[in-house]
């Protein structure tokens, strides 16, 4: 089987790497977590006009991509920079109103003057997508939703609710009656809110459980491929810090045991990346659920183990904010809690494995 990329997403993939190196550094990273916003503006319109978001959405629906790999590449480049912009969550909305047909906020969307944001998950409701207690009648919502990724700054929130036991997605507009966020900074970076619907008016979007199943199986291919991004990031500045770092007249990456850490943490970083592989080729296929499944199992595991690695190699400066492995290390853990974690998905492959 070959695995190289095509020469459009290679070209995706250099392009977009390139733009990152020059425009986010670590400061210009640190200045966003600063702001209000929580996101660079700038940032957001330059991702537009390189065609970053038009990457993640199918040809039919005015993008020039969609498929799993596409997502991987994308998301693998923005996880290497540390991108705190709400690329995934604003992805997930988009595709829904694109299978909803609502092709004039996904045009606006792809050309950067549009801000989406997804909610589904609800207190209490762990990781389950069925879990869903916001309610919608008469075309209003009532309900709860948590952790949802830039709340403050969306111009529309695509959300879940069921109506007389049904499970659909439905649009609601920013400044809506009834709509209440609280805004707060995340610990990896950007902003999310605690959103309540109280007769909120909502839009139907006419798609189902079904619909939502998909979006975040999209969700699980992109969360993997940010963190072996991420993940490649700490094991080069870990590499770097080594061959600089001296004790004894010598580079402390020339001693055995510290080169022996190093090794298992390549060969640990293979291992995700096949299966971040493996998850953006059988997306959307029979097999998908239960691959989805191992690989977000494995990148979680694998993760942890690489933030913590690369910390205790690096010593105290790895928890400075100043520092490139600071905000890396935050990204590489909680990328684990996000659309399901190691044990969330372990339960959930014992469980497609012997159905």
């Amino acid at each position: 089987m070959n695995f190289e990329l095509t020469e459009e997403r290679r070209m995706l993939q250099d392009t977009l790497r390139r733009y990152l190196r020059a425009e986010y550094s670590t400061e210009h990273r640190n200045a966003i977590l600063s702001s209000d916003a929580g996101y660079a503006p700038d940032i957001w319109t330059g991702l537009a006009d390189l065609g970053v978001i038009g990457a993640l959405f199918e040809d039919a629906h005015g993008g020039f991509g969609g498929a799993g790999f596409d997502i991987a590449v994308v998301f693998e480049e923005l996880g290497r920079a540390g991108v705190v912009e709400p690329m995934l969550d604003t992805m997930l909305a988009g595709r829904a109103l694109a299978l909803a047909g609502r092709q004039d906020l996904v045009d606006a969307l792809i050309g950067g003057t549009l801000q989406l944001s997804f909610a589904h998950y609800e207190p209490g409701g762990r990781y389950d997508l069925d879990h869903v207690r916001t309610e919608c009648t008469n075309g209003a919502l009532t309900g709860r939703k948590a952790i949802v990724m830039h709340a403050g700054s969306a111009e529309h929130i695509v959300t879940s609710a069921q109506d007389g036991g049904e499970i659909g997605l439905y649009l609601v507009a920013a400044g809506a009656p009834g709509l209440d966020i609280r805004d707060y900074p995340l610990l990896s970076g950007g902003r999310a809110g605690e959103v309540a619907l109280e007769a909120t008016p909502a839009a139907p979007l006419g798609l189902g459980f079904d619909a939502l199943q998909r979006l975040i199986d999209l969700a699980v291919v992109a969360q993997c491929a940010e963190a072996l991004g991420a993940m490649e990031t700490a094991i080069a500045l870990t590499q770097d810090y080594l061959m600089t770092r001296k004790q004894f007249g010598r580079p402390i990456g020339t001693f055995q045991a510290l080169g022996h850490r190093m090794a298992d943490l390549l060969i640990e970083l293979e291992q995700a990346r096949s299966a971040v592989i493996n998850a953006a080729g059988t997306l959307g296929t029979r097999d998908g659920a239960l691959t989805l499944a191992a690989s977000k199992n494995l990148i979680g595991r694998v993760g942890r183990q690489v933030a913590e690695e690369a910390i205790q190699m690096h010593g105290g400066i790895a928890m400075t904010q100043e520092y490139e492995l600071a905000h890396i290390a935050k990204r590489i853990v909680m990328a684990d809690h996000r659309f399901g974690d190691t044990d969330y998905h372990l339960e959930r492959f014992i469980a497609l494995s012997a159905a």
